[in-house]
C-alpha cells in the first residue's frame, strides 16, 4: 500500500465561507418534506424496531445525502450550519433518521479530516457524490480494537465494534485501526469499505427503548480484505482531524434540541385539542389554563435558549472547519468547551421538556397510538451516548483554570 505522508502544503479543506438566507431555506424547506414523510409512519416503524430502509432511501433521494460536498465535485455545496439545521428539523419528527443523517456527513467527512492529499480526499468525495452513498462508522473506542494484518499488497480486517449506528442501511463504513506488518506497521490508518463487503455481518442486536429504527447494532468484521482504494487516510493526531469530534457533539446538541421543539409541538396540539378542563382551573378548556400556560411558557423559553446557543455554535463549526490544517491545539480547545456547553444544556432542556409535556396534555396522550412518548424515549436512550456530568466537569474546569480535557473521541 502505497499512502504518502500527508503535509499540510498538500491538504486543503473544501469548505468555505456562511450558509446564505437563500442555502438555509432551500433546505430547510427540503428538510421539512422529508420529516412530513417521515412522520407518516414514524410510531410504527419504532414500535417495530424496523431497519429503517426506506427513510434512508428517502434521505438520498432528497438529495440530502451530498449536501456537504463541494458543487465541483457533485454535491450540493452547502455548509455545516445547513447541514446541522436539517438535523434539527428532522429530529423533531424522528431523531433515528437524523442521528444516521448527521453520521453519514460526519464520516463522509472523514475523507476531508484524514485526508492523505487533497487529490485522495476529492476522489473519495466524487465517489460520494456519483453513487450517492450514505455513510457510517465503526470507531466506538469502548469496543475492543480491530485487527488489521498485513496479507500481501493489503491487509485483513478482523473484529467487531458496537453501536455501528446506521451501518445495515449505509453503503459504505468508516473504520481505522493500528496496522499490524506492512509498510504502514504500527500506523493508525482510516479507511472506507461496502457494508456489503464479503466478511462485513451485521448483528443485529439494538433493541433499546428509544432510537428503536437508528440501526445501531454492532459489526462484525471477519477477515474482510482492505485494499489501498479503502485507504481514507492515516490518523496522526492532528488538530484538524479532531475537529471532528466536537462536531459529533454539536450533531448530538442539534438533535437533543430538535427532540425537545418536537415534543414541544406534539404537545401543543395535543392540549389545543383536549376538551374540557381540570374542574379547579375556572376556565372551560385546558389550553386556557394559567397551570398550563406556565408551563409551556418554562419549556419554551428554555428551549429558545438552547436554540440561540446551537445557532452560533453551528456558525461557528463553519468558521471551524475552514481553518483546516491551520487549526492549532488552541482552535480545537475552545471548539470542544463551548459544544460542551451545548451538550449540557442540550441534554438537561431536551429531557425535561420531553418528560413534562405529559403534564399539560394528561393521562390520555400516555397512549401507545399517541406517540408522544418517542421523544423522551429517544432522548433519555441517547443522551447516555456519553456522560453528561463530565461534559459540566469540561466546562466548569476550563472557566476556573483554563484546564482542558485529554482530546478523545468523546471531547
Amino acid at each position: 500500500m502505497t499512502l504518502a505522508p500527508p503535509t499540510t502544503a498538500d491538504r486543503a479543506t473544501p469548505w468555505h465561507g456562511h450558509a446564505s438566507a437563500d442555502e438555509l431555506a432551500h433546505w430547510s424547506a427540503i428538510a421539512r418534506e422529508v420529516a412530513d414523510a417521515l412522520a407518516v409512519d414514524v410510531v410504527e416503524r419504532d414500535r417495530g424496531n424496523l431497519l429503517p430502509v426506506a427513510p434512508v432511501q428517502l434521505l438520498r433521494e432528497s438529495g440530502l445525502a451530498n449536501l456537504l460536498v463541494p458543487a465541483a465535485l457533485g454535491g450540493a455545496g452547502a455548509h455545516w450550519e445547513t447541514a446541522f439545521a436539517v438535523t434539527r428539523i428532522i429530529a423533531r419528527v424522528d431523531a433515528s433518521i437524523a442521528q444516521i443523517l448527521g453520521y453519514s456527513w460526519l464520516n463522509q467527512a472523514c475523507a476531508v479530516f484524514y485526508g492523505a492529499d487533497t487529490a485522495t480526499t476529492d476522489a473519495w468525495l466524487r465517489r460520494s457524490a456519483e453513487a450517492n452513498w450514505v455513510w457510517s462508522d465503526s470507531f466506538n473506542p469502548v469496543s475492543p480494537d480491530l485487527s488489521l494484518v498485513a496479507d500481501g499488497a493489503g491487509y485483513r480486517l478482523t473484529g467487531r465494534k458496537a453501536f455501528a449506528t446506521g451501518a445495515a442501511v449505509a453503503d459504505v463504513v468508516i473504520a481505522g485501526a493500528v496496522a499490524e506488518g506492512g509498510e504502514r506497521d504500527g500506523q493508525f490508518l482510516v479507511f472506507a469499505v461496502e457494508t456489503t463487503r464479503e466478511g462485513v455481518r451485521h448483528v443485529g442486536d439494538w433493541d433499546n427503548i428509544g432510537y428503536r429504527a437508528s440501526a445501531s447494532g454492532g459489526i462484525q468484521y471477519t477477515d474482510v480484505r482492505i485494499e489501498a482504494d479503502d485507504l481514507v487516510g492515516v490518523d496522526l493526531g492532528e488538530p484538524f482531524s479532531t475537529v471532528v469530534t466536537p462536531g459529533v457533539q454539536l450533531l448530538f446538541g442539534n438533535v437533543y434540541l430538535g427532540i425537545a421543539e418536537g415534543a414541544l409541538a406534539q404537545a401543543r396540539e395535543i392540549t389545543r385539542a383536549r376538551r374540557n378542563s381540570w374542574f379547579l382551573s375556572g376556565v372551560e378548556r385546558y389550553a386556557d389554563d394559567p397551570v398550563t400556560h406556565r408551563v409551556f411558557g418554562e419549556l419554551v423559553a428554555r428551549t429558545a435558549a438552547v436554540e440561540a446557543l446551537a445557532d452560533r455554535l453551528n456558525r461557528t463549526y463553519d468558521v471551524a472547519v475552514a481553518r483546516g490544517f491551520d487549526t492549532t491545539e488552541a482552535d480545537r480547545a475552545e471548539l470542544e468547551v463551548a459544544v460542551a456547553a451545548l451538550k449540557v444544556v442540550s441534554t438537561e432542556v431536551g429531557l425535561e421538556v420531553a418528560n413534562r409535556v405529559f403534564e399539560v396534555t394528561g393521562a390520555s396522550s400516555t397512549t401507545t397510538a399517541t406517540g408522544l412518548d418517542l421523544h423522551w424515549r429517544n432522548i433519555r436512550t441517547h443522551s447516555l451516548h456519553d456522560p453528561v456530568d463530565y461534559k459540566r466537569i469540561e466546562v466548569g474546569a476550563h472557566f476556573l483554570n483554563g484546564t482542558v480535557q485529554p482530546v478523545s473521541l468523546y471531547t
